[in-house]
């Protein structure tokens, strides 16, 4: 029992280490555009979003719970404290290596993919719940083609409205204005969805190793210690990942920062209502591209989004090897 005790406060160290990592590598992305378009100076864009990160992970449960049961049974799980181990190991490991080059690539894709590869690793392709994981998956694809769609019509909308307003000067003040709002809500809804995911990870823990039962009840100090260890990661920010996010993709001017941050917003929270984790990484730089596309084509930087595209379609095996790498190894240490 004092293994199974020090191995489970060992996963809940991976697990908020994980979220502090997910706050300076994915809320960059929430807080590019505002930073990019001076909106926001970075230092005030960060505090903004690691409060607005904390309140939206104290608000929702459902991604936490989908998390907990619907990829593997937690009652069932076959060596979970090793499984799981060994799906953090990997996903942090993956989220350092794409933050260090600065590619925004998806934490959700890589804690997943983690998961199902330490699963498979340890029990076979038959203990991984495939109709919950098949529904995952789905989510992930489905997000990010809205989020281009959306944004396309959104900017296009917004160029109706706003083509006969010579005023550019001032127009763009008061999108700027106006992109203080949607950055805050850019960062409430990552946190609506990005944190629950560690939350969900720890309670798989807690019930893989008999501290805990119900997996529809997160616990509330699971809660609040992913919230603030999110808000932290936050408040370090991701300087490489704005970068690229911010002024790679295209040249973002207030009116393309708003335009995105509600598409992306919008994305996000209809996916936390329905309790479906997304890649807010994924559906955010989605609705650039597509605002970018309705603005002007060839603005897009065309070549940058080859590189995510690549680093988002690798990133689901890449990751599922590694823990399956990893639960190996940890299997010959416990």
């Amino acid at each position: 029992m004092e293994l199974t005790l020090i191995i489970t406060i060992l996963i809940v160290i991976l697990a908020l280490g994980f979220d502090f990592i997910n706050g300076f590598h994915d809320t960059a992305n929430a807080i590019a555009t505002s930073v990019s378009t001076k909106a926001l100076k970075p230092r005030h864009a960060i505090i903004l979003a690691a409060v607005m990160n904390f309140v939206g992970a104290m608000t929702f449960t459902g991604v936490a719970k989908t998390i907990t049961k619907d990829i593997v049974d937690p009652f069932t799980l076959q060596n979970g404290s090793i499984v799981i181990m060994a799906a953090l190991v990997a996903a942090i490991a993956w989220n350092l290596i794409t933050w260090y080059y600065g590619i925004p690539s998806s934490s959700s894709h890589a804690l997943i993919g983690s998961i199902a590869g330490a699963v498979i690793a340890a029990a076979g392709f038959g203990a991984l719940n495939w109709a919950g994981f098949i529904k995952i998956i789905q989510a992930l694809i489905v997000s990010p083609l809205l989020a281009f769609a959306i944004g396309f019509i959104v900017y296009s909308i917004f160029k109706v409205i706003f083509k006969k307003n010579r005023q550019r000067t001032k127009t763009n003040n008061n999108f700027r204005r106006i992109q203080i709002a949607t950055a805050a809500l850019q960062a409430y809804s990552h946190g609506t969805n990005d944190a629950q995911k560690a939350m969900g990870i720890i309670t798989l823990a807690l019930i893989a190793n008999g501290f805990h039962t119900n997996p529809d009840d997160i616990p509330l100090w699971v809660q609040v210690s992913c919230a603030l260890a999110m808000g932290l990661g936050t408040s370090v920010g991701g300087w490489k990942i704005i970068k690229t996010v911010g002024g790679k993709i295209m040249k973002i001017r207030p009116v393309n920062g708003v335009a995105a941050d509600l598409t992306s917003a919008a994305i996000i929270f209809g996916a936390t209502y329905i309790h479906l984790p997304v890649s807010t990484t994924h559906v955010i730089s989605s609705s650039i591209l597509g605002v970018g596309s309705a603005h002007r084509v060839k603005g897009v930087r065309w070549g940058t989004a080859k590189t995510m595209l690549i680093t988002w379609v690798i990133t689901l095996p890449i990751s599922a090897l590694l823990a399956g790498i990893m639960y190996l190894l940890l299997n010959l240490i416990f």
